[in-house]
C-alpha cells in the first residue's frame, strides 16, 4: 500500500477525532482477515504495518505442538451445533482457535516467517477501504454512547422526524436521534415534522446497532429544567426546587425555597408579570403549574400545597404522616378539586396522606364522637382563648400539647387556657391552625 493510505488515515482520524493508531490498528486486523481467506494461508498468522510508509509485512506464527495443544485446551469452550438461517441445515461449530492476545505472552517460543503474498496488493486496498468505513462507525458510536450517557436528565431541544402510533423520532443534532416513545408523551400532544420540542433525556443504553437515546416529556425533571432554564436564580443556586408533584398535560404543583434573604422564591419563579412561569406553561403546551413556598413545618407546608384552596386548620399525626385539613365549606370542591387532582399532587409534593373536611363535618364528627374516651393520646384537649380547641397533637401519656400553659392545664380543673397566658393565642402552634393564615394559603 502507499503512503496515501496513512495520510488518509491522519485526516479521517483528525476529522472524526478518532485515534490514528486506532484505525491503523484496525487496517492490520482487516488484512489479517483478508491474508486468511487467500489459498493456502497458515493458520496462525499476524501483520505488520509500518506506520509512516503504510508497508506492511504477513508473519506465519509456527506454534510448538505441546504449546499449541495446551493453549487449544485453554480456549475450548464447548460450543452446540447451530442451525443455518437460510438453508434451516444443521451447522457445526467452528474449530477452536488461539486467542491472539494468549499468544503475545509466548513470543519467545514462538518462530515467525515472512508470508506476505505477492498479488497482495489490490486485495488489500480494498479490505482497507471497508474496514476503515465500518471502524469510523463503529467509533462514531461509542463516541456518541459517552458523550450521551452521562446527560441522563439533562435538558434537549430536538427536531421532529417522523411521529407514528409507537414513538416519535427526534434529532437532537447531526447523525444523533433520540427515541420519544409512546409511554413518555403527553396525551394530548402532537408532534408534527420539523417542529422543535424541549424534553430530558432518560435512558442511554448501548446495543448492537448503536446508542438507543430515549426522551421523555413526562417526567416530572423536565419541569425542574424548565425552570432552571427561564429563573436565574435557579440557575446560580439562590432559589432551589425541592420537589414536584405532575399530572402531565393538566397540572403540576413545585415546592421552592430560597437559600438567600431577601429573594422570594415564588416571585422569583413566576417573574414579572408571570413572564418566566408563562414560558414554561407555553412549552408545556398549556399545564396549570402551581408554585409551593417550601415550609420545614408540616402543617404549613400542607395548607399551602392545597393552594388555590383557603386552609382554616391542619392537624398532624407525626407518627403517621397523615393531615387532616379543614377548610371552610364553600372551600371544600377547590381544595378536592376535579377528580380529587388537587388533594392527589398536595399529598404527592409534601410526602404526607391528606385528609380533606368541611369546617361542617368536622364540627358534626367532633360533635358525635368527641375525645373524652381517650385520657391520653390524639388531639390536645385545651381550649384557646377564641374558644377553639388546640390543633396540636398530644404527648404520649398526656391529654395535651407539649406547650408550657397547656402541661400546666393537667393540674388544673379545666381545659380553658387563660386569655392573658403567651400561648392561649397559639403562638406557638402550627400556622395553618389559626384564622389570620387563611389568606396565606391561596
Amino acid at each position: 500500500m502507499s503512503k496515501e493510505i496513512v495520510e488518509a488515515v491522519r485526516g479521517l482520524a483528525a476529522e472524526k477525532n478518532i485515534s490514528s493508531e486506532k484505525l491503523m490498528e484496525a487496517l492490520e486486523d482487516a488484512l489479517l482477515s483478508a491474508y486468511k481467506k487467500t489459498p493456502g494461508s497458515a493458520r496462525y498468522a499476524k501483520v505488520e504495518m509500518d506506520r509512516d510508509s503504510a508497508d506492511f509485512i504477513v508473519w506465519e506464527l509456527k506454534i510448538p505442538p505441546e504449546l499449541e495443544e495446551r493453549l487449544l485446551v485453554d480456549s475450548t469452550i464447548e460450543q452446540e451445533p447451530t442451525v443455518d438461517p437460510e438453508t434451516g441445515e444443521m451447522r457445526e461449530p467452528p474449530e477452536p482457535e488461539i486467542d491472539p492476545e494468549k499468544l503475545k505472552e509466548y513470543e519467545d517460543q514462538i518462530e515467525i516467517e515472512d508470508v506476505t503474498p505477492h498479488d497482495f496488493g489490490r486485495i488489500a486496498a480494498q479490505t482497507a477501504k471497508q474496514v476503515i468505513l465500518q471502524r469510523i462507525r463503529e467509533a462514531e458510536r461509542d463516541m456518541m454512547f459517552e458523550e450521551y450517557r452521562d446527560r441522563v436528565g439533562e435538558l434537549i431541544t430536538g427536531i421532529v422526524q417522523q411521529s407514528d402510533s409507537r414513538y416519535t423520532l427526534v434529532q437532537l443534532r447531526e447523525r444523533v436521534e433520540a427515541l420519544l416513545p409512546k409511554s413518555e408523551q403527553v396525551d394530548g400532544e402532537r408532534y408534527d415534522h420539523s417542529q422543535r420540542i424541549k424534553a430530558v433525556i432518560k435512558d442511554v443504553s448501548n446495543s448492537t446497532k448503536g446508542p438507543s437515546i430515549i426522551v421523555s416529556r413526562r417526567d416530572p425533571e423536565l419541569i425542574k429544567q424548565l425552570f432552571e432554564l427561564e429563573v436565574p436564580e435557579i440557575a446560580d443556586g439562590l432559589v432551589e426546587i425541592t420537589g414536584v408533584a405532575r399530572e402531565p398535560g393538566y397540572r403540576s404543583k413545585i415546592a421552592v425555597v430560597s437559600h438567600v434573604d431577601g429573594v422570594d422564591p415564588v416571585g422569583a419563579c413566576v417573574g414579572p408579570r408571570g413572564s418566566r412561569v408563562r414560558m414554561v406553561v407555553s412549552e408545556l403546551r398549556g399545564e396549570k403549574i402551581d408554585i409551593i413556598p417550601y415550609n420545614d413545618e408540616p402543617a404549613r407546608f400542607v395548607a399551602k400545597a392545597l393552594s388555590p384552596a383557603r386552609v382554616r386548620e391542619v392537624l398532624v399525626d407525626d407518627a403517621g404522616k397523615q393531615a387532616t385539613v379543614i377548610v371552610p365549606d364553600d372551600q371544600l370542591s377547590l381544595a378536592i378539586g376535579r377528580e380529587g387532582q388537587n388533594a392527589r399532587l398536595a399529598a404527592r409534593l409534601t410526602g404526607w396522606r391528606i385528609d380533606i373536611r368541611s369546617e361542617t363535618e368536622f364540627a358534626e364528627e367532633e360533635a358525635e364522637h368527641g375525645y373524652d374516651e381517650a385520657e391520653d393520646g390524639g388531639r390536645c384537649h385545651a381550649i384557646l382563648a377564641n374558644g377553639r380547641r388546640c390543633p396540636n397533637a398530644a404527648l404520649q401519656g398526656s391529654r395535651y400539647c407539649g406547650l408550657p400553659a397547656h402541661q400546666a392545664l393537667a393540674d388544673k380543673d379545666t381545659d380553658q387556657v387563660e386569655a392573658a397566658a403567651p400561648e392561649a393565642n397559639g403562638g406557638d402552634q402550627v400556622e395553618a391552625a389559626t384564622p389570620e393564615t387563611q389568606e396565606s394559603s391561596s
